[in-house]
Order: structure tokens, then sequence, then C-alpha cells
């Protein structure tokens, strides 16, 4: 009799392990999609314009078009979820963004445009709906795979950032096929899905107090809910105005092309032990002020440098930027899950908060770019840039402090 109960017991153990492996190896792969289809756009969005024969305005819009597309559909993915389920509704998000893809690939400029509205749709539901996918699935260890979900999105976005001009540029695939690479992201991913969707379903109304539907909260009229928001937004605007503006203000500084863009990429380097680390520290803190303390002063200190052009050490701003940047996106994310007491109540502060911070996140990259074309140099725009740091330690220190909303 006890050897059949331990027999039981140790498959028992050994079929929750293999659940947690499955499923910790889909959430990598989910990761890699969220990422990878929109960082390979920049290096090559000259080539894409120069064969599609299209302007400077519409090229620039493609790398905008996503952004906004989570600003709408965003809100949308907490009700989807709770109709479809959550493992379901990832599933056929994975599905949209492949089909995106495939018609970005197909050389024609509105194929381009469709399929870029399709990936931003698809990666919406994915931000939105896996912060809280880990509280109901694993709320004793959110820090710890919120810190393998950021870390496998940033060093597949990192990748993807390094190889799309040389796909596009030195091989016969062309930029058709450097930006249809992540195609082989997606199917895996939704092999590695499979298992989830014949697991148990997440039961987002069995955890809401309501055993009927979910309790809808009007975010809009909570202050916490607005400066979580904000935190998203400002975080998220630095990142893409960063993303999109560092080369070319290293550059106005004197920076060779080649070295601003090994700059940039130490940049988005830095930001991976953050990304792993912080989401694990904050979880263990009741309050999450000492960390907004922390990415605060590295922002100051990497925007200082950059704004007074001491280019000497240029390499320890980048260093600066790229640790603040990884811990406030970080902590923000983890924000979702910590000030919420259920895996619902997680999907609406994130639907709403990437809703508004997205927004924001759009105008940063062509408001520095219009500055710089009304100023003729870049000062305005790093003084905004040190302004927005300021604001989002005020809206971050606010959301940091022990409360659920």
């Amino acid at each position: 009799m006890s050897t059949v109960k331990t027999t039981t017991h140790q498959n028992k153990k050994i079929n929750i392990s293999s659940t947690t492996v499955f499923f910790v190896i889909a959430i990598i792969f989910l990761a890699t999609t969220l990422r990878t289809p929109l960082t390979g756009v920049g290096p090559i969005i000259s080539i894409i314009r120069d064969e599609l024969n299209i302007s400077n305005v519409l090229a620039g819009f493609l790398t905008t078009i996503p952004l906004l597309a989570f600003a709408v559909f965003s809100p949308l993915a907490p009700r989807i979820s709770r109709k479809f389920g959550m493992e379901q509704t990832l599933f056929y998000a994975v599905i949209l963004l492949t089909l995106g893809i495939i018609l970005r690939s197909l050389g024609t400029t509105s194929f381009l445009i469709l399929g870029t509205v399709l990936i931003g749709i698809g990666i919406s539901f994915g931000n939105v709906l896996v912060p809280s996918l880990f509280k109901l699935k694993y709320p004793l260890h959110v820090g710890l795979l919120t810190g393998i979900y950021t870390v496998s999105m940033n060093i597949s976005a990192s990748i993807a950032l390094g190889i799309s001009n040389p796909i596009a540029s030195s091989t016969s695939f062309g930029w058709q096929g450097a930006l249809s690479f992540s195609i082989i992201l997606t199917a895996i991913t939704l092999i590695a899905w499979i298992p989830l969707l014949r697991g148990q379903k997440v039961d987002l109304t069995a955890i809401s107090g309501d055993s009927t539907k979910p309790a809808e909260k009007k975010l809009w009229k909570t202050p916490l809910a607005w400066a979580i928001a904000i935190s998203m937004g400002l975080q998220s605007l630095l990142f893409y105005s960063f993303t999109a503006w560092l080369p070319e203000i290293l550059i106005s500084q004197g920076m060779s092309a080649q070295k601003a863009g090994w700059m940039a990429s130490i940049m988005q380097m830095s930001q991976i032990p953050m990304t792993f680390l912080i989401p694990i520290i904050a979880e263990k803190l009741k309050s999450q002020r000492p960390i907004v303390i922390f990415f605060t002063l590295f922002y100051l200190i990497g925007l200082t440098g950059l704004f007074f052009k001491w280019t000497d050490l240029t390499v320890v701003w980048m260093i600066c930027l790229g640790v603040s940047g990884g811990a406030s996106f970080g902590v923000v994310v983890m924000l979702f899950t910590l000030r919420t007491k259920t895996a619902y109540e997680a999907a609406q502060i994130s639907g709403f908060a990437q809703s508004i911070g997205y927004l924001l996140a759009a105008v940063g990259p062509v408001l520095f770019g219009y500055l710089h074309d009304v100023t003729g140099s870049w000062n305005t725009s790093n003084i905004i840039f040190i302004i927005a740091s300021m604001i989002l330690f005020v809206s971050a220190y606010i959301s940091a402090k022990n409360r659920y909303l």
C-alpha cells in the first residue's frame, strides 16, 4: 500500500514539474515573438523605403503603427481573454502575429502596412495578458517568471536588431527575408503552446470575487491607475525615443556612425541584467520606492553626460541609460501584479496602462525629431528627456507604495 502511495506521489511531482517546464518554455518562446518583429525594422527602414519608393513619413510610420495598435487594442485584451480563456487568446494572438509577418513580407506597400497593423494587434495581447497569466498560475513566482520573460524578450530583440540589416543587404532574401525570419519563432511558439491548451484552462471568473462575472473597475477614475499608466508611458517614451534617435544624437556630437551604433547596442545590452533582477527584487519588497530612486539616479547621470556632450565617457552614459531603462521597465511591469489582488484586475490595469503608455510612446520619437528639425540641435530634446525622467520618478514613486487598486 505504501509503495503505491509513494509511486503515486512521485508521479504527481513529476507531472507538476513537467507542467512547469512546458509553461516556462512556452513563455520564453512567446517572449521572443513580442519584440523581434518590431526591432528588426529600424536597421533596414531605408532599404524598404528605397525599394518600395515610399516617403520618409510613411517609412517612419512603420515603427509607429504597432505602438498605436498597442494603444487601441490593449484595453480589449482582458475582456476577450475572459470569453475565450487566456491560453486560447494568446494562442490566437500568435497566429494573428504570424499572419501579419507573412503579409508584411510579401513585397508591396499595402501588405506592408496591413501586416504591420496585424503584428501590432497580436503583440498587444501578449503585452497585456502575460503578467496576469503569471499572477494566476504561479502567484508565488511572478518576479522570477517576469524576469525570464523580459530577458528572453530583450535578448531576442537585440539579436533581431543585429541580423536584420545583414540579411537584407548581404543575402538574396532581401528585406522581405529580414522581416519574415520571425516566423520561425512564432511557429516554435505555437508548437510549445499546445501543451498549455491541453492542460487546465485559466478561469478568470473564479478568482474575481464574483461567481458569474469579473468585476469591471473604472480605472480612469483611480489616481493609482493613472500613476501606473503615466509610469508605463514615460519609460516607454524614453526607450523608443532613445532607440530612434540616440545614434543621431551621438553622431551630432562628433562620433562616427559605426561607433554610435555600437554605443546604442551597449545601451540595449545593459538593460538585460536589470530586466531579470528587478522583477525578482521588486516582488520581495513591500514598497518598490528604493528601485524608483535607483533607476532615476541612473537616468539623470546618463542624461546629464549626454546633455553636456562628455563624449569621452559615452560608454558610461550608455550603461547608465541601459540600467535605468531595464530597471524602470522591470518594475513597471511588476506593478500590474503587485498593485492588484486578482489576475483579472492585473489584466485590466495592464491593458489600461499600456493603452495610455503606448500613446505617449508613439508621440516621443516624432516629437523629438520635430524639435531637432525646428531648433537644429538636440539640446531641447535632451532637456525634455531629463524632465520626462523626473516626471517618471514622481509617477513611479506614487505607484510603488504598497497598496492595491
